[in-house]
């Protein structure tokens, strides 16, 4: 199974680049049966642009996440901290595989769906 997570572009290129390991959540889809993440790259981009495995989604407080995952985080200190504001606890999910499109997707008209905020099942 799969979902379309929403990503801004900086950080679904550093994904594809190999620079971003982790993809940072404060709420997980539930369906222990999600495999595969589709990346639908957000304004300005709003296209699908690649897919990726997931190794493992670590849920922990947030100070713990940090440390577990700084060194392969992609983002600095202070954005991780700042997303977080709020949350006690926060997701981290593993990046392998990953598989970037020689041709971009619409999301509409690929894939009948509207961008989603968080995530989407397919």
């Amino acid at each position: 199974m799969k979902v379309v997570l929403s990503i801004k572009p900086e950080f679904a290129h550093m994904i594809f680049a190999g620079t971003k390991q982790y993809e940072f959540r404060r709420t997980i889809f539930k369906n222990p049966l999600v495999k595969k993440v589709v990346v639908y790259a957000s304004s300005p981009i709003q296209k699908v642009i690649g897919e990726f495995e997931i190794d493992y989604i670590l849920n922990d407080k947030v100070e713990s996440l940090w440390n577990k995952t700084k060194k392969q985080a992609g983002i600095s200190q202070d954005y991780f901290f700042d997303y977080f504001f709020d949350k006690e606890h926060g997701y981290a999910i593993k990046i392998k595989n990953t598989k970037l499109y020689k041709k971009t997707k619409c999301i509409r008209q690929d894939f009948n769906l509207f961008p989603p905020q968080s995530f989407l099942y397919l």
